[in-house]
């Protein structure tokens, strides 16, 4: 999936969270991107607080939502059609020694992207909590899910 860098690779696993690791800046930064274009209430005068608010969310936080979680989602079923060929193969030929090893490397990345997700639902959390806390009375997002 595209990423800042290009595409998302999913077949080396630390390109694989370097990738998430940079698209999470948005993330990183909430605070600071909150801090300086929220108002407090003595400047609230100056600036139109409820657009701000809602255009932080809107285009940058839930389009990094999305990119990260369809790019995970993405490389999942890339490596788990991976994991599906190789079980194939094995049931074929059990004694290819060479086989099983590498479907044991494919599913222990697919585990490792599938515990991204658990990461993301984190990070995820974690600014929209800091976002609701200064801008609630801004600006409420609609509700997802």
């Amino acid at each position: 999936m595209a990423a800042p860098g290009g595409t998302l690779n999913c077949e080396d696993f630390s390109l694989f969270q370097e990738v998430l690791k940079s698209m999470r800046t948005i993330d990183d930064r909430i605070v600071h991107a909150l801090n300086t274009t929220v108002p407090t209430i003595s400047f609230s005068g100056k600036v139109d607080a409820t657009q701000t608010c809602k255009q932080l969310y809107e285009s940058q936080m839930m389009e990094a939502h999305l990119s990260r979680d369809q790019a995970i989602k993405s490389c999942i079923a890339q490596t788990s059609e991976v994991v599906g060929k190789l079980r194939e193969e094995r049931a074929k030929d059990s004694d290819n020694l060479a086989i099983s090893k590498q479907l044991r490397k494919e599913q222990t990345k697919l585990k490792l992207m599938q515990s991204e997700l658990n990461v993301e639902e984190v990070v995820n959390d974690r600014s929209l909590k800091v976002f609701n806390e200064r801008c609630r009375i801004h600006y409420t997002p609609p509700k997802v899910k």
